[in-house]
């Protein structure tokens, strides 16, 4: 058993830049990359297995046809997606859907609820986290007037902030913003507002405001931001969050660390620093940028280094 390296996808985007080149030495497409799809099974960005005996398939092959790498769990679909987001510009308003309103009117899809790690911003920076509408009514009304500064509620933002964004959340990352994105295995997203942007063809993107509307949670609830963290001689685990979606930490290594896995699988992204991790007699390189999976049957690991560490499992 080893673990599986994915090779990253990359999408370009209106409000992409340069940044996942710059920070992690990816060979992007252009300057206008805005995601790299890290650990990703879904039919619009599918990553290939790097190393080893399912080198070359994809992880949708691999979770369809060797299930038992994923403890067997039940499913169509491989739950999880992670990515990270280059917002050289501020990104559309936007919600998403839950599973039963995904189900329904998206062919199937799941829902979409994520999180956001801030890998780097600016100074200043800020993201649009919920809005002010009392009542659906409300809410509609002031989307058709076009009274976006009283309606969203911006909030500042910096390197090593955490935010977990439910289904139904009004949201959109602004200008100057690197993210680690933990997600449902979806990719519906409802526009609310695009700053009227044009395409190089000089056409607006298409909005979905009256979906828009009928799945925004109204109020907005606030969330919870208080973390867990375990500290030892060699390593710190933060634990951001741990619900019917997804937990996801952050390990922050500097030495060598024993680890038990019992988790049918987990996804791994190193953000930061280099090291290495060791299974049994055998050792693979950690470098920043890199995405893998540890399979189910995989129980005790060491890693060592100096690295910053996102993790992730249901």
């Amino acid at each position: 058993m080893e673990p599986l390296f994915l090779k990253p996808l990359f999408m370009y985007r209106i409000w992409g830049g340069s940044e996942l080149k710059n920070k992690f030495n990816y060979d992007i497409p252009s300057d206008n990359t805005g995601e790299c799809w890290a650990i990703s099974s879904h039919e619009n960005g599918d990553c290939e297995i790097q190393n080893g005996k399912y080198k070359g398939k994809t992880l949708s092959r691999v979770w369809n046809e060797n299930r038992e790498l994923f403890g067997n769990i039940e499913g169509e679909k491989f739950p999880l997606l992670t990515k990270i987001l280059d917002a050289n510009d501020n990104l559309s308003v936007q919600v998403h859907p839950d599973d039963k309103y995904a189900k329904v009117n998206e062919n199937g899809e799941l829902g979409k609820t994520e999180c956001w790690y801030i890998i780097d911003c600016d100074d200043n920076a800020e993201m649009i986290f919920g809005h002010n509408a009392k009542n659906k009514e409300e809410l509609q009304k002031m989307i058709e007037n076009d009274e976006w500064d009283n309606l969203l509620r911006k909030v500042k933002i910096k390197k090593g902030d955490f935010f977990y964004v439910p289904s139904g959340t009004i949201h959109a990352l602004c200008k100057g913003t690197l993210v680690l994105e933990t997600q449902q295995n979806s990719d519906t997203t409802y526009r609310v507002y695009d700053y009227d942007r044009v395409d190089n063809n000089g056409n607006k993107r298409e909005l979905h405001v009256q979906k828009s509307i009928d799945v925004s949670t109204v109020p907005h609830i606030e969330g919870d931001n208080t973390y867990s963290v375990v500290s030892k001689d060699t390593y710190k685990c933060t634990t951001f969050i741990c619900n019917e979606f997804f937990s996801v930490h952050k390990l922050d290594i500097f030495g060598e660390c024993k680890f038990t896995h019992d988790k049918p699988f987990t996804l791994y992204s190193v953000l930061e620093g280099s090291g290495k991790i060791h299974l049994d007699s055998r050792e693979y390189l950690l470098n920043k940028g890199a995405n893998f999976i540890l399979p189910f049957g995989i129980e005790d690991f060491k890693i060592e280094g100096n690295m910053e560490i996102i993790c992730s499992h249901i």
